[in-house]
């Protein structure tokens, strides 16, 4: 791979998708992947699931690449895509997402060993990834957007087809019940 197509940015990519170049679609695959992956575990609670839903992602991207705008974000476009891939997913199997196993969580974590509060720490890692797991998949969907992939609420707004401010009252709300339900399993944790 020469040096000019390593620079390229994702929505530099997705425009030479767009135009025809589709051994471009093979480098933005490299880079987000694993990412889409993470989501989609947590999101769906469902490795084997996430996997097929990833890869469908791929496909309509590649199906939809007429689709990707000028002025819009790459990683944006995708999570919309993956949004949608998760619904008619669900849709077709006439499944609801299950509850994620912690132990998938915790390999797309990304933790760091503290010194002397290592175990509580690692219980307190569990204890909030069994809490998220426990939201609903929409208030789940916008938290995992906002705090795991890091998108700007202009773009989540995008995703979830709503207006910026309607997107942060939902991560607003969504925190305050993952703050709840973390409460009440740190309760009986403790009791």
């Amino acid at each position: 791979m020469d040096t000019a197509t390593e620079q390229r940015s994702d929505h530099v990519l997705m425009l030479a998708v767009r135009d025809g170049e589709l051994d471009a679609l093979g480098e933005l695959f490299e880079r987000h992947h694993g990412p889409l992956f993470g989501f989609l575990v947590k999101l769906t609670g469902q490795r084997s699931a996430a996997e097929d839903i990833a890869q469908t992602v791929f496909q309509r991207m590649l199906k939809y690449r007429h689709t990707y705008r000028d002025d819009g974000s790459f990683s944006a476009w995708m999570y919309h895509l993956a949004r949608r891939c998760a619904a008619d997913h669900f849709r077709k199997t006439n499944a609801a997402p299950h509850a994620t196993d912690p132990a998938d969580l915790q390999e797309h974590a990304d933790e760091r060993p503290h010194a002397g509060d290592h175990a509580t720490a690692r219980d307190d890692h569990a204890l909030l990834h069994t809490a998220l797991a426990r939201l609903d998949r929409d208030d789940r969907e916008v938290l995992l957007l906002s705090r795991f992939q890091e998108l700007s609420f202009a773009e989540i707004a995008g995703i979830l087809e709503c207006s910026v401010g309607a997107a942060k009252v939902r991560a607003h709300r969504a925190l305050g019940e993952l703050r709840n339900i973390y409460v009440r399993l740190q309760q009986q944790r403790s009791a």
